[in-house]
This record gives C-alpha cells, structure tokens and sequence, in this order.
C-alpha cells in the first residue's frame, strides 16, 4: 500500500507525455507493451481508448493496483525485469515513458534491455524512450527546489518534496524527503534517492543501432513547474 501510494503522489499527476503515448498508439496499433508500467498511468489510459496493453514492471504491488484499476479494459500486468523477460509476442509498439530506461545500471543494462526489444518488437515496430537530464530540476535557471507533492487520505497528509539533484559522474541521484503527518500531527520523515543514469539520445540511438533499430526523428516533452522536459526518442525496428 505504501509503495503504491508514494508511487501515485509522486508519478501519477503527470500528464505531458500522454497526448503522445495515445498518438504513436493510434498510428502504429496494438498491442503496446508499456515498459515501467508502476500503477496505470499510461496503460490504463492507452486501454480506455481501446487499445490491447500489456503492462511490465518488476514491482508486484504496483502492478496489483494496476489490476484493480483496470479491470474490465483489456491491460494485462506482466511482473519482470526490463533487462531479462519473455512475452512470447511480437507489439507494433513499445512505450518507455517517465525515464524508466534509465534506471537499468547504465549500457550493460540496456543493452540486455535492448536485446529484449529486438525479440519482442514486430517488423517494422517503434520502440518511443523518454529520457530527461535530471540535473536540470536545479540548474542556474531553477535555483528552488519544485513544489512538494501532496495527498491526503483520512485525515492523513503525505507530502514527498525533491530537495537536491547529485551529479555522480555518469548517474544523477534524485533526493527527496517524504513526511507523513497523522491525525494526531505526528510527524513522520524519511528519506527516498533514485539515481537515473545520465544518458543523451545519441548515445541511446548509437546503443540501439547495434540491435538492428534505426533513429527517427525526436519528440520533445517541454517541462512544467514540477517535472523536468524530456527527449523522447524513437527507434524504428
């Protein structure tokens, strides 16, 4: 319940992205394997537009709740490993949204990552990964720290606020203080780091090369006071 929660409060508002995802949808047909899936977001909205989606992520708990909003459309969960799964199909098009491909431990990762698409993507299918530089959140231009996320739930308020962004050399370590304060005001605060790995889409395009995929032209995701842009890059099996 807990990791679902965080999940919502902190992924479940954005929507930039989704205009495209439903876009390359509706060109390149079903199914869609959503790679990185976490609750639905992008799934369960390809799904109500009347489209086949097969939803993968390594966390079971999240993909639980997937399966309870999505029950009656036509979205399986499929629980794996990005860099290490067999579906036995082929899809017209593979979504990467969120950065998701940049939490696979850098080209080791997505190289097995990348042979795992060249199995599963149909002749002439799109593989669209959207990737952010994260150190942009507090560059000299975003000098403040985005507003905190919030959600409250039976009286309880949950707040998740990303207070620093880490160069690592060839990582980006995202910091950020979770606090729950209850009924009572009891107040509760932990810490959360996810490290993204640094990657641009030339290295992401020459990487995909080497599986047989062939760049198209980008798309740009333009960033909003709480998310960062995003280049989201196409590759054409």
């Amino acid at each position: 319940m807990t990791d679902v929660l965080w999940h919502d409060i902190e992924c479940g508002g954005y929507d930039v992205d989704l205009p495209l995802w439903r876009e390359l949808a509706d060109r390149e047909g079903s199914p869609v394997l959503d790679v990185g899936a976490g609750t639905g977001r992008v799934a369960i909205d390809l799904a109500r537009r009347g489209h086949e989606v097969v939803a993968l992520d390594r966390d079971a708990a999240l993909l639980d709740a997937l399966r309870d909003r999505g029950a009656g459309l036509a979205v399986s969960a499929v629980a794996a490993d990005a860099r290490d799964f067999d579906l036995g199909r082929r899809f017209p098009l593979i979504v990467v949204p969120m950065q998701t491909i940049q939490l696979l431990g850098g080209a080791t990762g997505r190289a097995r990552f990348l042979e795992r698409v060249r199995e599963h993507l149909a002749p002439g299918g799109l593989l669209a990964a959207a990737l952010a530089d994260a150190l942009e959140a507090f560059d000299s231009e975003h000098d403040l720290p985005p507003m905190p996320d919030l959600r409250e739930l039976g009286g309880v308020v949950y707040a998740s606020r990303p207070v620093a962004v880490r160069d690592l050399g060839d990582r980006a370590a995202i910091e950020r203080v979770r606090e729950v304060v209850a009924r009572d005001g009891t107040r509760t605060v932990s810490d959360d780091v996810v490290e993204l790995d640094r990657l641009d889409p030339d290295t992401l395009t020459s990487e995909a090369a080497a599986h047989g995929l062939r760049a198209e032209a980008p798309r740009r995701l333009d960033p909003t006071l709480d998310y960062v842009g995003s280049t989201v890059v196409m590759l054409r099996g």
